[in-house]
Order: structure tokens, then C-alpha cells, then sequence
């Protein structure tokens, strides 16, 4: 099988992995020591879970829960659970013992596949009936399946109430593997460095179904390190990596650099999950000379669906770009899309877009409208088509009945040199309602204050919009693929 840039991928995520086994060639390398994959080797490891699984009479669209950090034995987890035809739920083991406990609960599987490091994690949040499948063991024929068949589940970060548990299809999956794939040019040529960790839909699309999809090859890590994050791309032969903005900032304020050879090689990096500063990005660019291409992507999208073009062709710093693959609209409240420039509600529609919230079908059908998933996102696109998030609904800051978006405050702090991590959040007020504050992280030996940063927010801002408050803290709050959970700052600063 092989990658069409027009029209998105055919077959399940099993006729995908065979035919890449066939073809042969590296699929993934790891950085802790294990023992690489080829194809051929991935594709039996994934052959043999399928099959101890279906022994044990899992049936076909059921969840496998699955608890493993970024690694061979996690790979092999998540391709064995859908190559065998099940639902592959990927627990965010950085989510706490009640929102585990709920995902493992409301999934309703009866077996998960645990790594040694997790167990406990595991036996604590366990609900009844849930077994650990500890051996790799057992044949039967495997499953029948289709394109339209479940392949996996994820659960959303949950910061507004109970996570909900994104479905996606064997299509599905696949077409947020080949956004990514399209929008970068991929070829087997590539191989991308994957420290986002795989329980997320960066870590598991755009750096595991990606290379599916193109043929290429994962360079894993555990985790991302800002002081080894360069030696790992040189030694692990990467040319290209996805990351998140506060990895991009982290790095920024590390004094490890590239060598000449790593820069030479790398393509380009990726950014996701969250707004990238444009100081953040200008400054990283100037200092590493590496490409970054602003991207967007949700979980419900299997990532990606937007993305800046490859250099030469034009990047807008603030945009996360062009829709790939699938169709991105700026809709008013009667879904009617916005004129150029206007602010509305940002939609996609596309073969990455999920098939339903798991057993949350009041969710479900709140959130496609018209054939569209609506994002609860704002934005606008401008005369080129280029697309500028300009907010979130939920985390408006309404302050005298005026919308701030906390955006245009993070990116005043982030100009600061100082600063490592910056958002802004509303505190609830008798006066206008909400009032604007802010917390930030900044770099050690930092002598920086409250009213240095008030003042740099005035000035870029004016005073309505400054935060009154900035809160100093060790470290933002953040999910799984560390974004910043704005809507946990207040709690977290009232704690501290």
C-alpha cells in the first residue's frame, strides 16, 4: 500500500502494517536501549498480542486498556490491541488515580496490557473485573474487520468536567496519520523523533500513524529532556520532530545546542496542542536555525488539521496555517461561515474527524452541527485562507462585559526573555465580573517582578487588558502532552 497524497488511505491499520512488513525497512528505534523494530518484526510482535488476545475472548470493537510510557513494549501494546481488531484506549498515566480510575471504569474493558513500571498505578485505580494480561501467550484467528470497525479510544484532559472518550475508526485513525503526512511531505525517507508520550494524540498520530502511513521510522524517547533533546535527534538520525510550545520554550532556555550536522539534517520541527508565540518561535528559529511549522490539531481530529507549509512556501508566524486533508471552516452562530477577518466558531469536517464521544451521545450530537465538529475554538482566516486562533470559547476572559482572549497576554509575557511558561486566566470579580491575572514560570537566577511584567503588558496591551496579578510558580500546570491547563491556573495559584 502506498501514500496518496490525494485522497486519504484505504484498508484498516492491520493492512497498513503488513503491507509495511512486506515492504520491510526500520519502524522504530528506541532511546533507552530496547531492541529495535523493522516492519517485519513489528508487525509479528503486533501479530502476537492480536492473537493472545483474541484467546482470551476479547471480542472485536472491545476496549484493551492500555498503560504503558513511550516504548517498545507500548508500541506493541497499541498495535497489537487494533491489529487484532479491538479498541486500543490509551490511558494518560500522568492524569491521577480518579481520572484514571473513571477512564479504565467507563471503557468498560476486562483486560488491560500493563507495563511493570505502571503497575501500581494500575492495582490502585483497577476497577472490578479488569485483568493485567501478564503473558503474551495463546493463538486464535483473529478478527474480521473494516475500515469503519473501532480502533481507538482516548479520553479528553477533562478540565471542564468529565472526560470525555473520543472514538475513532480504523479510517479514521489512518487519515490523521496521513494529514500529517501530506501537509510535511513524508516519504520513508523520514524519521521523526517522537518525547510526546503515545497515551496523547500528537505522540500516537502524527509521530506513530505518520510514519505508518509514509513508510517512514520513530526514534522514541521515555520523555522529553531539554539537555539531552539534541543528542537524541543526532544519535537516533532524526530529521524531523513534533513538540509541543513549552518544549519549544524549554529548549530555548537551555544552554544545549545542535551541532552543525544535527541542523543540517533536521527538516523542520513541529509545533501542536497549543498557541506558539510568535517571540517564542522568532527567537527559536533565529538561535537553532531550524524550521518550526505551526500546526493545529485535537483530539477529535486524530490531530492534525491544520498546518503551515513546508519553507519555501509561505509560514505566517501567529498562524497555524492551511487545512490538509480535511475541510476547516470559520462559522458564525448560525453556522454560516465568517467573512474574511471575522471572528467565529472554527469547524472541521474530514475523514480524521472522530466517529463519537464512547456512551455520550447527548455529547456527541452537541458538537457536530450541520456535518461539521465544532472545535470550541475561535478564530479568523484572512485574505490568503491562513487561519489565526484568536481564542477559546470556554476561556474567555469576559472582564466589564468586554471578551479578552488570554492569548494576546501570554504572548505580551512571552516576550520577556525571562519567561519559560506564561498564561493568563480570569479571577471572578464583584466589580467587572472577571479580572485578569496571570502566572508565570521564568528562568533560574531570574530576578524579573510583578511589575516589570504588568508594565511590559501594558505596554503591548494597554492597561485594561494587563493582567492585574502575575503569580510566580515552579511549574504551569499541565496535560498529558504538556499544554498548559488554563482553566486549573486559579486553583493551582490559590494553593500555592
Amino acid at each position: 500500500m502506498k501514500l496518496d497524497r490525494q485522497h486519504p488511505p484505504e484498508g484498516t491499520v492491520r493492512d497498513w502494517v503488513d503491507a509495511r512488513a512486506a515492504a520491510g525497512g526500520d519502524a522504530f528505534v528506541f532511546s533507552d536501549g530496547a531492541a529495535a523494530l523493522d516492519w517485519p518484526a513489528l508487525q509479528a510482535g503486533a501479530r502476537a498480542v492480536a492473537a493472545a488476545l483474541t484467546a482470551l475472548g476479547v471480542a472485536k470493537g472491545e476496549s484493551v486498556a492500555i498503560l504503558q510510557p513511550n516504548g517498545r513494549e507500548g508500541v506493541l501494546a497499541f498495535f497489537g490491541a487494533v491489529y487484532g481488531g479491538f479498541r486500543a484506549t490509551m490511558i494518560n498515566l500522568a492524569a491521577g488515580q480518579d481520572a484514571i480510575g473513571y477512564a479504565l471504569d467507563h471503557c468498560g474493558a476486562r483486560v488491560a496490557l500493563v507495563h511493570d513500571s505502571v503497575a501500581d498505578v494500575f492495582a490502585a485505580a483497577r476497577p472490578e473485573g479488569l485483568q493485567r494480561v501478564t503473558q503474551i501467550e495463546g493463538a486464535a484467528p483473529l478478527h474480521d474487520i473494516t475500515p469503519q470497525d473501532h480502533a481507538l479510544l482516548m479520553y479528553t484532559s477533562g478540565t471542564t468536567g468529565r472526560p470525555k472518550g473520543v472514538v475513532h475508526t480504523h479510517a479514521s485513525l489512518l487519515a490523521g496519520g496521513w494529514t500529517t503526512a501530506i501537509a510535511h511531505a513524508l516519504t520513508s525517507q523520514d524519521r521523526a523523533l517522537c518525547v510526546l508520550p503515545i497515551c496523547h494524540i500528537n505522540g500516537l498520530c502524527v509521530t506513530m500513524m505518520g510514519p505508518l502511513v509514509s513508510g517512514g521510522s520513530v526514534a522514541m524517547c521515555p520523555k522529553f529532556s531539554a539537555r539531552q533533546f539534541w543528542d537524541q535527534v543526532d544519535q537516533m538520525q532524526a530529521n524531523w520532530f513534533s513538540v509541543v510550545p513549552t518544549i519549544i520554550s524549554h529548549l530555548l532556555h537551555c544552554d544545549a545546542n545542535p551541532t552543525a550536522d544535527t541542523k543540517a539534517r533536521l527538516r523542520f520541527g513541529r509545533s501542536a496542542s497549543s498557541a506558539l508565540a510568535p517571540d517564542v518561535q522568532t527567537a527559536f528559529e533565529a538561535r537553532f536555525g531550524v524550521p518550526i511549522i505551526e500546526t493545529m490539531g485535537l483530539t477529535e481530529t486524530a490531530a492534525q488539521i491544520l498546518s503551515n507549509p513546508l519553507p519555501p512556501a509561505v509560514r505566517k508566524i501567529g498562524s497555524p496555517g492551511l487545512a490538509f486533508g480535511n475541510e476547516v471552516a470559520v462559522l458564525g452562530s448560525d453556522m454560516r461561515p465568517c467573512a474574511v477577518g471575522e471572528e467565529g466558531e472554527i469547524a472541521v469536517r474530514g475523514p480524521n474527524v472522530m466517529l463519537e464521544y464512547l456512551h455520550n451521545p447527548d455529547a456527541t450530537a452537541a458538537t457536530f452541527s450541520e456535518g461539521w465538529l465544532r472545535t470550541g475554538d475561535l478564530g479568523r482566516k484572512d485574505v490568503d485562507g491562513y487561519l489565526f486562533v484568536t481564542g477559546r470559547l470556554k476561556e474567555l476572559i469576559i472582564k466589564g462585559g468586554e471578551n479578552i482572549a488570554p492569548r494576546e497576554i501570554d504572548e505580551a509575557l512571552y516576550a520577556h526573555a525571562d519567561v519559560i511558561e506564561a498564561a493568563a486566566f480570569a479571577r471572578p470579580c464583584k466589580t467587572y465580573g472577571e479580572r485578569v491575572e496571570a502566572a508565570v514560570r521564568v528562568r533560574a537566577g531570574s530576578t524579573l517582578s510583578n511589575e516589570v511584567l504588568i508594565a511590559l503588558c501594558v505596554e503591548k496591551l494597554g492597561k485594561f487588558k494587563a493582567p492585574d496579578r502575575v503569580h510566580f510558580l515552579p511549574e504551569l500546570p499541565k496535560g498529558p502532552s504538556g499544554k498548559i491547563q488554563r482553566l486549573k491556573l486559579l486553583e493551582v495559584v490559590d494553593a500555592a
